[in-house]
């Protein structure tokens, strides 16, 4: 009886070698095919926000057959800028005067090419209005061109419209696109009858800042300054396991 199992013993210990393997070989290869499922989608969250600082600039100029001529003209319009913008409310700390620069005009011959003939001078003054109250910059945008009433040769641009709190927005609308993707990816793999597992990568996309329902966007971002109410939008792709 001991001569006939003998045999046996050596025999089963490869087989049951044998079919150990081949369980741990299965559960492995499932786990690995399981884990190369994945499920990608792109999440993303919109804010609305309203700018909280105005910035107003603008140039004075004048032309003069002579130098000093021309820069008396720039320090007599100058204080007039100043005393409209303390009638709006502007308080001085609000506003900056730059230098004044100036620059020849040079005689243009009937061939077209410019000569060492020097017809007059212009001179230049530019100004910049920031402030928090942003409806004034807007009104004040609107009315500066006025002052060529009052004999000013003077040059208005475009009011721009910052928000200064991006910092701390920026990371919340990144964090509810991360959330809308992982709702989307949730949604998906328990339509079809799986469920969502572990996060395998995300990639954030570029940070929109455009004007109220607008739906033009850059490859670069966007930040736009031209409009008051303003909408932030932070998208997010990410890659899910499935199980």
């Amino acid at each position: 009886m001991n001569e006939k199992y003998k045999y046996i013993i050596p025999i089963s210990i490869p087989s049951a070698a044998l079919i150990l393997s081949v369980i741990i070989f299965s559960l492995v290869w499932k786990s690995a095919k399981n884990a190369d499922q994945t499920i990608t989608v792109t999440g993303s969250a919109k804010k609305m926000i309203t700018s909280d600082l105005g910035i107003q600039r603008g140039t004075i100029q004048a032309t003069s057959y002579d130098r000093r001529g021309a820069y008396q003209l720039i320090q007599q319009q100058m204080p007039v800028v100043l005393k409209y913008l303390a009638e709006k409310g502007l308080p001085k700390d609000q506003i900056e005067v730059f230098s004044i620069n100036g620059y020849p005009i040079f005689e243009i011959a009937p061939n077209g090419n410019q000569t060492q003939k020097v017809l007059g001078y212009i001179y230049s003054q530019r100004f910049e209005v920031n402030s928090n109250d942003v409806k004034k910059i807007k009104e004040l945008s609107l009315s500066l061109s006025s002052l060529v009433e009052k004999g000013l040769d003077i040059n208005v641009d475009a009011p721009e419209y910052l928000f200064t709190k991006l910092d701390d927005l920026k990371i919340e609308v990144q964090a509810a696109a991360s959330k809308n993707a992982m709702d989307r990816a949730a949604k998906i793999a328990e339509a079809t009858g799986r469920s969502l597992g572990s996060l395998r990568n995300a990639r954030m996309g570029v940070i929109q800042i455009t004007p109220q329902n607008s739906n033009v966007i850059s490859d670069y971002g966007m930040n736009d300054v031209s409009s008051v109410e303003k909408e932030i939008t932070a998208v997010v792709s990410a890659a899910f396991e499935i199980r």
